[in-house]
């Protein structure tokens, strides 16, 4: 948990701040959640809820848990996690999360927290970003954007799916280039697993520092099985289904359902995609590449996740973890992301990531050369994993991802040239200058 968010639940506006962890080994035992948060003298008799950085994880005050008590004894696809009395510790997975009452943002938090990230992406030479789960409330709010002017951003929106609504797949069109090609949102959002980071990733063998447990799906097998068909029938994505999945286990449950889905279909019109593919079986690799399913992959996790990784996985498992060239070398597209705020919005540190597979000051557990270095990228396939692959993956490969006539000028200028420069020096690039159809949102003051 790199960055958290303080929330109070019955006061009138949030609080927000920030801490410092790297991960939550949340099943440590005899470590006392509730207590180690109402001892701090901000918290300490206010309703706060902080958000890992994963967004798979809450961690509440004993004010917010009592608040939203009583608690159901399971929750299918998350975890309460309890003491040995069974009382609630005040850490919550997945699927839980949803218990917790919190406060709705208004109108004018959205239209606050929308301008700073455009303003920070555009600072960053982002042009187009991939929203990966719009619940109806952030669709509703970038339609709105639509209606009364031109967003100053593009978006690709995946509307989150909700296992306990009814299908609307049928009953709903897909918003397409909406605002001169600025807003679309025509995929799904399926979360099949959680994080590894906190240990909900469905493995299919026990984590090597919890043997207890091998992790969990949020959903039903068999509710991939109904709705995945179902979004490809009818026009979506599933990224017209997009599917976040991160454990081996999810994975392969999520190919089964894509395999037996895409048989007889096309699947260059339907680009089917799998969100984050962290760890995945060799024979799973192979089947992905032959099924034409692209891997959407976060290089920037992968040098996060390096430190913890063995201890979570064992010395084999995690070779097949961010096994990026794995992926490419058995015919699979990939297209790469950040996964923020996750991770940082800096594409320019993915690009960094997937090349070195090195922290930001160079290091990594298996030394300088990299984590698994075998599997690291050139710098042809970063950049294109952050151009026209992420264009192709969004069906905009016509109109954006490359310089070209014809397409629309969405560009950046750096500083330095990163196809070149060594790998060192790629963080200290700026960004000059951010056009958008050819317009400068974005150009970088000269110093005084």
């Amino acid at each position: 948990m790199e960055q958290i968010l303080f929330k109070q639940v019955d006061f009138p506006s949030p609080v927000f701040g920030s801490a410092l962890h790297k991960t939550w080994g949340y099943h440590s035992s005899g470590f006392n959640w509730l207590a180690h948060l109402d001892e701090d003298p901000v918290i300490q008799g206010r309703p706060v809820i902080l958000q890992s950085k994963d967004c798979h994880a809450l961690w509440a005050s004993s004010k917010a848990v009592e608040a939203s008590m009583p608690f159901p004894n399971e929750v299918e696809g998350g975890v309460i996690v309890r003491d040995d009395a069974g009382n609630p510790t005040g850490v919550f997975l997945d699927n839980a999360q949803e218990l917790l009452k919190q406060p709705k943002l208004t109108e004018a938090d959205l239209v606050r927290r929308f301008r700073v990230a455009v303003r920070d992406a555009h600072a960053l030479g982002l042009t187009s970003v991939h929203d990966a789960g719009l619940d109806p409330a952030s669709l509703a709010f970038f339609k709105s954007q639509v209606e009364v002017g031109t967003l100053p951003i593009r978006i690709y929106g995946m509307s989150f799916f909700d296992e306990n609504q009814e299908y609307w797949g049928n009953t709903t069109e897909p918003i397409i280039g909406a605002g001169n090609d600025r807003l679309t949102a025509r995929s799904v959002k399926i979360f099949a697993d959680g994080a590894l980071r906190t240990g909900g990733a469905a493995l299919y063998e026990p984590y090597a520092d919890n043997p207890s447990t091998s992790g969990f799906m949020r959903l039903d097998s068999e509710i991939l099985f109904d709705f995945i068909p179902k979004f490809l029938r009818d026009g979506w994505q599933v990224v017209s289904s997009n599917v976040h999945a991160i454990g081996d286990r999810a994975n392969g449950l999520v190919l089964d359902a894509f395999e037996a889905s895409l048989k007889g279909a096309n699947v260059t019109a339907l680009r089917p995609r799998l969100e984050h593919a962290q760890i995945m079986t060799v024979a799973d690799m192979k089947r992905l590449g032959r099924l034409g399913v692209i891997a959407s992959v976060q290089p920037t996790h992968a040098i996060s996740d390096m430190w913890y990784a063995q201890d979570r996985l064992g010395p084999e498992r995690v070779k097949l973890l961010y096994a990026f060239r794995s992926l490419i070398d058995n015919g699979a597209r990939i297209t790469l992301g950040s996964d923020f705020p996750v991770e940082s919005m800096n594409p320019l540190s993915g690009f960094y990531a997937a090349i070195t597979r090195l922290s930001i000051d160079g290091t990594s557990p298996n030394g300088p050369n990299g984590w698994f270095p075998e599997q690291r990228l050139t710098r042809q396939e970063a950049l294109r994993g952050m151009t026209i692959d992420p264009a192709y993956a969004s069906f905009t490969e016509k109109i954006l991802g490359s310089l070209e006539v014809g397409k629309r000028a969405d560009y950046v200028v750096l500083s330095q040239d990163i196809m070149v420069i060594p790998p060192n020096e790629i963080l200290g690039t700026k960004v000059l200058m951010t056009a958008l159809d050819g317009e400068v949102v974005y150009e970088a003051h000269s110093p005084q």
